[in-house]
Order: C-alpha cells, then sequence, then structure tokens
C-alpha cells in the first residue's frame, strides 16, 4: 500500500492514501488484520480521505510502518466482524436516509410531471413484483397488500398516494434494517468466544503459550470442556464434540484421528490432539453471525401469536376492500380499508422490541440466544442455582493442604496442581495458582490425564495410578480406604470448606481444603429475585454437605441438594418443571450441562467452561449475579412493551379504517398516518427498557 506519513508521535501515527484508496469494507478488515498484532492497541480507518491512524506501544513504530507497507488491499476480501461494525452502519443509515429526502424534496418537486410519472411507475416495479411473487406463491401477505394498494392509487390517478406509500415504506425498510444491524453489532461483539491462549505440543512437551503464537501446521492439545479454536485434522486422541453451532447437530460426534474439526466447537469429553489447517477466525464469525440470524427466529410465543394474527388479518382486508366498493361504489372509501395494513405495523415493530431488547442486554453484559428466552425467564417463578463459581466466587483459594503417608504437604500441592493444570475450573485454577504462590515448580511425571466430569481426574504418576477429586468419585467410586481417623483430620482442619481429595496407588496420599466464599451481592440478589416474583430458590452441587448447608443458610435458600452428580441435577431440574414451575437454571461447570439443557431457560456464567456457553440459553459476559434481576426486569417490561404495542396497532389502525369509510379522512391521510404510527411504534421499541444502569 502506498501512502504518506501526516501525523507521527512515539505511540500513534497516521498515514493517508488517495482518496477512495479502500472501500468502507475493506477499511474495516485494514483494522482487523492490524489488531490482531501484538503491540498494537487501536486502529481507525476513514474510506473517504483515505487515511489509517494506528496506537501502538512504544519502539514499535518501525514494525507498524513495515506492516502498513505489506498491506496488499486486493487481498482485502472476504467476510469481516467489522461488516457490522456501529461506524459503518451509522454510516450507511445516514446516506440512504439523505438520499431519500433529498429525492423525495429536493429533486422530485424538479422534475416534469410527465417524467415524474414515469419514475413513479418504475419505482412501483418493486413492490408490484413483490406482490406477484407472493401471489404466484399462493400467499396473500403484506406484499401482496403494499402491491394492492400501490396499484389501486396509480389505477384510479392517485399519484400522491402512491408516492406517499412508497416513500413511507422505503422509510420503515431502512429503520428495519438500521435496527437489526445495529442489533447484530452488539450481540456479534458478545458472542466471540476467544480463546487467549491454548497447549501447543513441542518435542513431545506441553507448553502453554498465546494463541496468536500459534502457525499452521502446529500441533495443540484440546481437552474436555474447551473449545476448539482453530479448524484442524485430528493427529492423537479421541474425543466427543459438540458440533451444534457448526452442524446443528444436537448431540455430541465421535471424532478420531484423522478426522476435521472446526474452531468454535467444543469437546465434551476425551483429549485430542489437533494439526491446524487455518488460523483465520472468519469460520467463527461466520458461525456467530447464524447464531445471530436464528436467534431472531427464536421468536416469544407472544410476539409469534401476534403475528400469525397480522397474517390472518390481510385476507380480511382484501374482503373488506371488495365489500365496501361492492356496497358504495366508490374507490375512494374502499381504497382506505386497504391502505391501512396491520401485519405491517406488527410485523415490523415487534421483532424490532424483541431485538432491542437483546441488544440491551448485551449492552448490560448478558447475550441472550433468542426472543423465547426473554419471554421463558419473564414467566420464570423457579430458579436453581450451582454452587461452586456461582453462588460462590469464581476464584476460590486454597487454605489448607493436609499430608498423609510419607508425603509432604508441597509434594501433595505440587502433584495435584500438575494434574488439575490442563482442566477448565475455578477450583483448579486456585490450586495451580497456590502452587505458583509456593513456587512448587514441577516436571510432569505424569501419563496422559483423564477427566471424569464432575468426579475428577485420573492418571498415572511414576506406574502408580493417581486420582484427584470429589468425596463421591475418591472414595465412592473409586473405593480409596478412608479411615476415621484421616476423616477427623480432614474435618477439623477443613471445616465448611470444600475438599479435593488426591490418592496416590490405592492410599489417600492428601486432601485440599478450598475456601468458597459466597459472592459479596448474592444476598441482595436473592431478596430482589423474589420481590420480583421469583417463588422457589434452590441450589444443586457436586460439593460436600457441610459446605452446601453453611452456603444455603447463609443466603436463606428454599432448598439444597449436596453431592449432587450431573445426570441427577437434570432429574431434579426435570422434577421441579413436571411439578408445574417455569425453571431458571444457572451454571458454570461441565457437570452443570445437563441441567442447563434441561431447564425452560439457562444461564452461563462469565467464567463458565466453553461448553456451559454453548449450551446455555443466556451468556453473562461481565461477573457476577446482579444481571439475573434486571434480565428478569428487562424481560418483563419487553413482554409489557410487545404487549401494548400489539393493542395499540389494532385500535390505532382500526380507527384510521372507521375514518376512511365515513370519509372524515382521505386514502392518503390514511397511509400517512398508518406509516407515521408504525414508524412511531418501532422508534419507541428501540428505546431502552431499563433507565438505570
Amino acid at each position: 500500500m502506498q501512502f504518506d506519513l501526516v501525523y507521527d508521535v512515539p505511540g500513534r501515527l497516521r498515514v493517508r492514501g488517495r482518496p477512495g484508496a479502500f472501500t468502507p469494507e475493506k477499511g474495516y478488515r485494514i483494522a482487523e488484520k492490524l489488531i490482531q498484532e501484538k503491540g498494537i492497541s487501536a486502529v481507525k480507518t476513514n474510506h473517504v480521505t483515505g487515511s489509517i491512524l494506528v496506537l501502538y506501544c512504544k519502539r514499535k513504530r518501525n514494525f507498524v510502518l513495515e506492516l502498513l507497507m505489506a498491506l496488499e488491499l486486493e487481498d482485502l476480501q472476504g467476510l469481516s466482524v467489522y461488516q457490522y461494525d456501529p461506524q459503518l452502519i451509522e454510516e450507511e443509515f445516514k446516506q440512504e436516509l439523505f438520499r431519500s429526502l433529498f429525492f423525495r424534496f429536493v429533486i422530485r418537486p424538479l422534475i416534469p410531471t410527465p417524467l415524474r410519472r414515469v419514475v413513479l411507475l418504475a419505482r412501483s416495479m418493486k413492490y408490484l413484483l413483490k406482490g406477484l411473487a407472493s401471489l404466484l406463491s399462493f400467499k396473500i401477505d403484506v406484499p401482496v397488500l403494499d402491491a394492492t394498494a400501490i396499484g389501486v392509487a396509480l389505477t384510479t390517478g392517485n399519484y400522491k398516494t402512491a408516492s406517499s406509500i412508497m416513500f413511507m415504506l422505503s422509510m420503515t425498510e431502512a429503520l428495519e434494517e438500521y435496527t437489526r444491524k445495529k442489533s447484530r453489532s452488539e450481540l456479534s461483539t458478545s458472542l466471540i468466544l476467544n480463546v487467549d491462549k491454548v497447549w501447543l505440543v513441542q518435542e513431545g512437551k506441553e507448553v502453554f503459550v498465546p494463541t496468536v503464537e500459534i502457525k499452521i501446521n502446529d500441533v495443540v492439545n484440546i481437552r474436555a470442556g474447551s473449545v476448539i479454536p482453530f479448524d484442524g485434522t485430528i493427529v492423537d486422541g479421541v474425543a466427543m464434540v459438540n458440533q451444534a453451532t457448526m452442524t446443528g447437530e444436537s448431540q455430541a460426534v465421535l471424532r478420531d484421528k484423522g478426522a476435521t474439526v472446526f474452531a468454535g466447537t467444543v469437546v465434551e469429553a476425551g483429549s485430542i490432539a489437533i494439526e491446524v489447517n487455518a488460523l483465520t477466525n472468519d469460520s467463527r464469525i461466520s458461525q456467530i453471525i447464524e447464531l445471530i440470524e436464528n436467534s431472531e427466529s427464536l421468536k416469544s410465543e407472544i410476539q409469534n401469536q401476534a403475528e400469525k394474527l397480522a397474517d390472518s388479518i390481510v385476507p380480511y382486508s382484501f374482503l373488506g376492500f371488495l365489500a365496501v366498493y361492492g356496497l358504495t361504489g366508490n374507490f375512494t372509501k374502499a381504497l382506505s380499508v386497504i391502505m391501512v395494513d396491520f401485519s405491517c405495523a406488527i410485523k415490523l415493530a415487534m421483532p424490532i422490541a424483541v431485538i432491542s431488547a437483546m441488544r440491551e442486554a448485551a449492552s448490560r453484559g448478558m447475550m441472550v440466544k433468542g426472543g423465547k428466552f426473554l419471554e421463558a425467564y419473564a414467566r420464570a417463578d423457579t430458579i436453581v442455582f450451582d454452587k461452586t463459581g456461582t453462588l460462590t466466587v469464581a476464584n476460590p483459594r486454597v487454605t489448607r493442604v493436609i499430608a498423609f503417608v510419607d508425603y509432604s504437604e508441597d509434594t501433595i500441592l505440587r502433584t495435584a496442581a500438575c494434574l488439575e493444570e490442563h482442566f477448565p475450573h475455578s477450583v483448579a485454577r486456585s490450586i495451580v495458582e497456590k502452587a505458583h504462590q509456593e513456587k512448587l515448580k514441577h516436571e510432569e511425571e505424569h501419563a496422559e490425564v483423564e477427566y471424569i466430569v464432575a468426579h475428577g481426574i485420573a492418571s498415572q504418576i511414576n506406574g502408580q495410578k493417581a486420582l484427584i477429586g470429589s468425596y463421591h468419585f475418591i472414595f465412592e467410586d473409586e473405593k480409596i480406604p478412608y479411615s476415621d481417623e484421616k476423616k477427623i483430620i480432614v474435618q477439623r482442619a477443613c471445616g465448611s470448606s470444600s475438599v479435593i481429595y488426591l490418592a496416590i496407588g490405592g492410599e489417600l496420599a492428601g486432601a485440599i481444603a478450598i475456601e468458597d466464599p459466597i459472592r459479596d451481592e448474592a444476598s441482595d440478589v436473592i431478596t430482589q429475585l423474589r420481590q420480583a416474583g421469583i417463588e422457589g430458590i434452590y441450589m444443586l452441587t457436586g460439593d460436600a454437605e457441610m459446605a452446601a448447608k453453611n452456603v444455603a443458610l447463609q443466603l436463606g435458600l428454599d432448598d439444597y441438594r449436596a453431592q449432587v452428580l450431573p445426570e441427577n441435577k437434570a432429574v431434579l431440574v426435570a422434577g421441579y418443571k413436571r411439578n408445574g414451575h417455569q425453571v431458571i437454571m444457572v451454571g458454570d461447570g461441565i457437570n452443570d450441562t445437563p441441567a442447563l439443557a434441561t431447564a425452560d431457560v439457562s444461564i452461563a456464567m462469565k467464567e463458565g467452561s466453553d461448553i456451559a456457553r454453548e449450551v446455555a440459553d443466556i451468556i453473562f459476559i461481565h461477573e457476577g449475579l446482579d444481571g439475573l434481576v434486571d434480565l428478569k426486569k428487562l424481560s418483563k417490561a419487553l413482554m409489557n412493551r410487545v404487549s401494548r404495542s400489539y393493542w395499540f396497532i389494532v385500535l390505532f389502525n382500526s380507527s384510521l379504517i372507521g375514518l376512511g369509510l365515513t370519509g372524515a379522512i382521505m386514502p392518503t391521510t390514511s397511509a400517512w398516518l398508518h406509516n407515521l404510527s408504525t414508524m412511531g411504534v418501532s422508534l419507541n421499541n428501540m428505546r431502552p427498557l431499563l433507565t438505570t444502569k
């Protein structure tokens, strides 16, 4: 790329090519390409002036200039998430609005009347052909109604009416497209699952490296619960891979050596090593955009009912038109019936209300995957929580290490960290962090580790079987002996803390106490949820009885269950539903996914595992539980707005028809008032539902 350097200070430079050197889309593609480079913090492009502004870390100036000179504009093709950038959306909408207004109020009056009618007829073909296409498909819908209204107006010589109808339709179409793109922009940003680091296989060893350092043909290990960050081919291992975002398959599929896996899919069980085939994130972005498109089709029941009723009204509009003309012989009065379209207003205003609510939720750190989930949340009367990482903080702390047999506390902590570091869970992170604080470095002497969902980890260390996990896993599943003497030692040392057990060679080698403090906001959130209409608040956890009871008492929960297996969580949630309750499930771990999938509406916490976020209907982008209350208020406000919009549209448009039949207003006026009211309701439905943040 050729350019002039027009501004250059440490950390900030601007270059300028010729005006129009790149399109808006290529400008955002340039920004996307540069921002991925280390040391660049921000990029802004202007396609009008051909300028590029780059903010960078000091001492990177020459590197930035080399990148800019190496840019090949012809290669900047393909889908870019920046196609949904708010700046581009705003520019496109303003340009479309200006063009429409300029043509109607400046250019149109200057065109001679005969030529103006030719232009009008040419413009009408778009709508007439759409209506004809619907008729040929045996549909009587909004395009048919629009085409009929325009066609009748032209036939009867009401050119101003026809022009006004088309102008208002173009305005509402532009507004609808603007609203949808704005919503997609914010939702796209919310949905992106960033994978910052991966396990790179180098010379037979694993190294935890930033994702940006990965190259084509590198081999990376992906374990249970982790998202696959690249398209690649499996070179070792076997796994059950959830490919719902890519293929739509509801069940995980078996993938082993030689199979291709895709970025954005999730390993549910097993472990695989993949050879990277593609570094681009285009495939993931494509899935994000597809998910957003699908989310718009996940309409709430009240929205579906309103739109079905709107569709059913269209044939009656035609019957009304024919009846009035047959009885009065007056085209003007008959036209007043067909000029008012209930369906258009409802089908525009309702989706805008829903997608605007989803956008507002995203701005508050809550990514909602469809309108139906907002409705389910509004109606819910029961909420079920996981404990660790949900009601308690996502960064628990190790408070005590207990060693048995001939092991030292350092050995227990070092070994536990060595086994746990490969797995995405808050408890695992706390153990690894404690070992790091104690400066306990380790060589990986264990064999390949196996993660057993909601139970623990199994491996081999120096020829001996090593197990780490819950009480249920160690003592009930694996039958490790647990003497009364050891029980007393652990109980006295750990109190109500959660406990992780380590067994080596068939013996209990040690225990690790995890302090799992309750979130500061949890008590207030529970109180506010009750005030918002939630009648039953429960907790299901795989943790020990003492730790679970302590949390339930402090928060005043209605009930709790401890040491619950993942499949039993799902059974209990299903039981609440059978008793007639609308159930919300809130969790963060792999072990919560069966219950998340069973609930009427499910929520994954910010620090949740990738598979939990994949399964959940709503994902919290920000830390904390406060979003539960905001979401309840938001979802109820949305349902009220949809209901109010529906009744306003029905009553207002019915009034217009009545006034037209009596001759109080002309069809042109009916068309203007109808379209203005449609735009007014749509604009109102774009307003925030919650006034404070």
